[in-house]
């Protein structure tokens, strides 16, 4: 419009149209805001797949009741041992941990393992005969007789000489050269008197491991003792080596051996505990110093 119109409006309306303008010019620029939109949850690379042969079939085991049979493993703490077993173990244990008298504790200290070796080498050559040789010996001078022939009675064979109360005479008559006895006799008294007898008679003696060792000598299932009477020549070297040995280990020992008790050995848990007694006593004494 014409400002010389209205010459008094002009310079009054001017500040009022101007200020708006400066308003809007000053603001500063609107800025765009954009959504942002949520991450992806995170997932876990799997590894690559194996692959698999469609041949072989997968047959995962089930070891539950009524599965699978269950792989082989040692149950012997299940086992319900028979009983002769659980005393053998149960006098073993009581053997331990309680005192041995020196007569019963004299049949654990057996000939070493080399010696004992060479004792049954030579004892082996003079076994006795079978049942069934014998029966076949019998047979044979019965058809001679029968036939009319004469038989002479043959020389007397060299045989080691078993039974218990057989042994105890021939030591007795000191006609044995050496007595070998089992060590686990039972019961022990059978034989427990024997070693005495025989180092009062001037016997040699020895104790091995098993009467059933000392059983298949003489072709039975166990035998408490053996001893031999005499040896054929070429055997006597060996024999006196033996008893050399022998008498060196068992009778020239025998004041040593009668007097050592044996057992008195306790349990593992038991010599923990007292272990730690022990150990408990020495600390005190020290901090009392």
């Amino acid at each position: 419009q014409n400002p010389n119109k209205y010459p008094d409006l002009f310079p009054r309306a001017l500040p009022l149209l101007i200020e708006p303008v400066l308003r809007v010019a000053s603001m500063p620029p609107k800025v765009k805001r954009t959504k942002k939109v949520a991450a992806a949850p995170y997932v876990a690379k799997q590894p690559p797949k194996k692959e698999v042969n469609p041949l072989i079939e997968k047959r995962p085991k089930n070891f539950g009741i009524g599965g699978s049979i269950r792989p082989k493993r040692d149950l012997t703490r299940f086992v319900k041992w028979p009983k002769y077993i659980r005393l053998q173990r149960q006098r073993q244990v009581l053997y331990q941990r309680l005192k041995v008298p020196p007569s019963i504790n004299q049949f654990t200290q057996t000939l070493d393992r080399q010696t004992a070796t060479q004792l049954f080498k030579l004892l082996h050559k003079y076994r006795p005969e079978t049942r069934a040789q014998k029966k076949e010996r019998l047979k044979s001078v019965a058809q001679k007789k029968a036939e009319g022939e004469s038989v002479q009675p043959g020389k007397k064979p060299v045989l080691i000489k078993y039974g218990i109360n057989h042994i105890t005479t021939l030591v007795e008559q000191k006609k044995a050269q050496l007595v070998v006895i089992a060590h686990d006799v039972d019961p022990i008294e059978i034989v427990v008197f024997l070693p005495a007898l025989c180092r009062k008679m001037g016997v040699p003696y020895c104790i091995v491991k098993g009467k059933a060792r000392l059983g298949r000598l003489v072709h039975k299932k166990t035998a408490t003792a053996v001893a031999l009477t005499a040896v054929r020549n070429e055997d006597k070297s060996s024999l006196n080596t033996l008893l050399d040995a022998v008498r060196s280990n068992y009778n020239e020992r025998f004041e040593e051996i009668r007097r050592q008790w044996g057992g008195g050995i306790m349990g593992v848990k038991a010599q923990a505990a007292k272990t730690k007694l022990e150990k408990i006593k020495a600390r005190e004494m020290q901090s009392k110093m």
